[in-house]
């Protein structure tokens, strides 16, 4: 055997040895990747090809040296026309005069797309072990309506409904994100980061405040409609700590650090209390002197509010009392003193629009999509739904009557407010 054959056997079989150990890609892989490519070059270089025949590649694992070759097919599906069986045992050389220098191209090809997919299956792993983790980036670009946040070594893909409503992205701008999964998409796996997510708000605590890092306050359950409010309970493992003081700091100076992280979404830290009445409370204010009855084998609590305490227990487009029923994990109806059933949650609603019957699903993932979550939003971008053909005539009608009662609601507030002013105007007269 001459010492240049010896050399190459050397230097193609280390090569692909040394690339296999330090990117921990099997050496097997790796050849049948050069394998399959040298197919490809081939047909690309000297198609078309016969359809008959089966075309396949000999790379020897010494030298490097690629043949190609091709045998009859003996079996194909009729549907797909994908080749099952051939006979390998009358097959052909075929390689083409220069086609060594094809394949030196392709192997390094081969090798380069090989070791960047290792890196990138190696970054994911990585932070496979980081789910959960909030960490502080700095957004790349926009994706169409996703983000690309630079996380460190890796990239966060934070689609539309992982994005806090009313937030807008610049380039550069760093945010805090929570590590939420890895996805499998149809670009591979992806680092899915969220800014909507509950637990950002948890762990962005669990950072703030020593307490909670040390287990001292525990949050015991939240509810969060990301970009507007936060609900959240907590109490003391330990005696003498409170929960709430520990969490909102001297002059607000944690909470604050929190809403300033979260973009001044507003957040109501409250007492936890094993009584369920005195928990309904905390979870419903600021609404004060609620009549609250428990319904426990329906698993629903029925809430009657005084006239001037009913618009604060449901708050604005039903929110408040939305987020009650998702941190007690209770139905709530809400009632108004003349016994007028006001508003009903069943705390499965993520969105004011999941409270509009007969909303179809194809239409709540276009409104989430393009952030018109309440029926305020319906109003203010009125003409995104009502000029798109993929929404249905019945669709629109459901919106439309939302918009139609949030405008009558609006009218007899002002009305009311109206009445008030004149009225206080009219005593202050008298006073005189």
């Amino acid at each position: 055997m001459s010492n240049t054959s010896q050399v190459a056997r050397t230097e193609f079989s280390a090569a692909i040895s040394q690339i296999a150990n330090e990117r921990k890609i099997s050496k097997e892989s790796i050849i049948e990747a050069i394998r399959q490519a040298l197919v490809s070059a081939y047909k690309k270089q000297f198609g078309p090809l016969e359809e008959d025949m089966y075309y396949f590649a000999n790379v020897d694992e010494d030298t490097g040296e690629s043949r190609i070759f091709r045998c009859p097919v003996t079996e194909q599906d009729e549907e797909t026309l994908e080749i099952l069986a051939w006979d390998e045992s009358k097959s052909e050389d075929v390689t083409p005069a220069g086609f060594g220098r094809i394949a030196a191209q392709t192997a390094k090809q081969v090798i380069l797309q090989k070791i960047r997919e290792s890196e990138k299956d190696q970054v994911i792993s990585d932070y496979e072990d980081r789910v959960g983790e909030i960490v502080n980036g700095q957004v790349l670009r926009m994706d169409k309506r996703s983000v690309i946040v630079d996380i460190g070594r890796g990239q966060g893909f934070m689609p539309p409904e992982e994005q806090m409503r009313g937030e807008f992205y610049r380039m550069n701008a760093r945010i805090a994100v929570l590590i939420k999964e890895i996805r499998e998409t149809h670009k591979g796996k992806r680092i899915v980061v969220s800014r909507a997510a509950k637990e950002l708000v948890t762990g962005l605590f669990e950072r703030e405040v020593p307490e909670v890092s040390s287990g001292a306050v525990e949050v015991v359950a939240i509810a969060r409609e990301a970009g507007v409010r936060t609900k959240m309970a907590v109490r003391s493992t330990q005696d003498g700590v409170d929960p709430v003081g520990s969490c909102v700091g001297q002059r607000g100076v944690r909470v604050q650090e929190v809403i300033r992280e979260l973009n001044n979404e507003k957040i109501d830290i409250i007492p936890f209390s094993d009584d369920p009445v005195l928990f309904m409370r905390a979870a419903l204010a600021p609404a004060e002197s609620l009549q609250i009855e428990f319904y426990e084998d329906k698993h629903k609590v029925v809430v009657t509010a005084p006239d001037d305490q009913l618009s604060l227990a449901i708050g604005r487009g039903g929110q408040n009392v939305r987020l009650a029923a998702k941190l007690t994990g209770y139905k709530i109806t809400v009632k108004s003193a003349g016994g007028t059933v006001e508003s009903e949650v069943t705390g499965e609603e993520d969105y004011e629009i999941d409270t509009l019957e007969g909303l179809s699903e194809e239409t709540r993932e276009y409104l989430v999509y393009h952030k018109l979550t309440t029926v305020s939003d319906l109003m203010r971008f009125s003409k995104k739904w009502e000029e798109n053909e993929d929404i249905t005539d019945d669709q629109k009608k459901i919106l439309a009557k939302a918009v139609e009662e949030e405008r009558e609601r609006e009218l007899e507030k002002q009305k009311e407010y109206e009445a008030r002013t004149a009225e206080m105007a009219t005593e202050e007269e008298k006073d005189k």
